[in-house]
């Protein structure tokens, strides 16, 4: 699995690296240039052609579209990540803190409920096998 991550970031490093070449070349633009120019345009059209041969093997890569907003917006990516564990510890908390909350709401029905219905609490506890006192 990694090497074919490793393969697509190999091309679009060599890609990168002729796009930077050929805007030198595009640049200072000299007619006795024109065959550089051709033959690096050459190769930027194989390395398209390379990158889309290896997308056949990224199809079931599913990266969320925000990942890509984060990109747009010129934020790093990992940030996506940084923000969506951000927000699951911050749920987890809140649904930690509910649970905290129903857990001593029973003790204190219970406890209640022991008060006011003694018997019925006691058989409750016989069913449960609950050997807490009332």
């Amino acid at each position: 699995m990694a090497d074919r991550f490793e393969a697509l970031e190999e091309q679009l490093e060599r890609f990168i690296e002729n796009t930077r070449q050929l805007g030198i070349i595009v640049s200072d633009f000299q007619p006795q240039g024109q065959n550089a120019l051709n033959s690096k345009l050459q190769t930027m059209v194989q390395g398209m052609q390379e990158v889309d041969k290896l997308k056949g093997h990224m199809q079931d890569i599913h990266v969320p579209l925000e990942v890509f907003e984060y990109i747009d917006q010129g934020k790093n990516p990992n940030l996506y990540t940084k923000h969506c564990l951000e927000k699951a510890l911050a749920k987890n908390e809140q649904v930690k803190g509910k649970i905290d909350a129903f857990k001593r709401f029973k003790a204190m029905l219970i406890l209640e409920l022991g008060e006011v219905f003694p018997v019925e609490m006691a058989n409750y506890r016989a069913m449960r096998n609950d050997d807490r006192p009332t």
